[in-house]
């Protein structure tokens, strides 16, 4: 899913394909906390969440907006 934000997060594209990539990244990193999400691509003003088949897009759609916000 692509969340589109009012700011660019990323000037060139990061890829984390797992949350131990993500370690040293902050947003990724919480990214990475919401239960279900296997995958985060940064670039310019959108992020690019993966999820696992079992998560729900609501619930991670509402924890993804809220660490959005907090970035």
């Amino acid at each position: 899913m692509k969340f589109v934000l009012d700011r660019s997060i990323s000037d060139q594209p990061m890829s984390f394909l797992n949350a131990t990539a993500a370690d040293q990244h902050p947003l990724a990193k919480r990214l990475f906390d919401i239960h279900g999400v296997t995958s985060v691509l940064l670039l310019g003003d959108f992020v690019t969440i993966n999820k696992s088949p079992e998560a729900k897009w609501p619930d991670i759609k509402k924890n993804v907006k809220h660490a959005l916000a907090a970035a």
